[in-house]
């Protein structure tokens, strides 16, 4: 996915909507912060999420951070290779590292996220 076209929480992750469906994953940025990537976990598909709840972690050798729900909805698919290789995750992102994919149930919390340029300003205000 072209991550211009993507929005983005203040907690990095990303998502992609299409339709009623959307795609959620952890930005480059959050990915390079964390790391050497050593595990991740998955929430049980059926999962309601409401926008702000923790869905899974991603540990790194030197952190854990929780995964949140950038919009309300049920868990119809978890990317489940990457509890084998964690490799997509770093290697491609926005694509291949997807980590989840939920039903919209409320679109609502859309409104609070950034773009692109936003959430790349929010990035180089962290780094300093």
């Amino acid at each position: 996915m072209d991550p211009a076209s993507l929005k983005y929480a203040p907690s990095h992750e990303w998502i992609h909507v299409d339709g009623d469906i959307a795609t959620i994953g952890i930005s480059e940025f959050a990915v390079h912060q964390l790391t050497d990537l050593v595990f991740i976990e998955l929430p049980e598909v059926g999962r309601t999420l409401e926008p702000g709840d923790d869905f899974g972690v991603v540990e790194s050798v030197k952190a854990v951070s929780d995964l949140y729900a950038p919009v309300a909805g049920e868990v119809t698919e978890v990317n489940s290779s990457l509890e084998d290789n964690l490799d997509p995750l770093t290697d491609d992102p926005f694509g291949a590292g997807w980590i989840i994919k939920l039903k919209v149930t409320d679109a609502s919390g859309l409104d609070q996220l950034m773009d692109q340029a936003a959430y790349q300003a929010h990035c180089a205000a962290e780094e300093h």
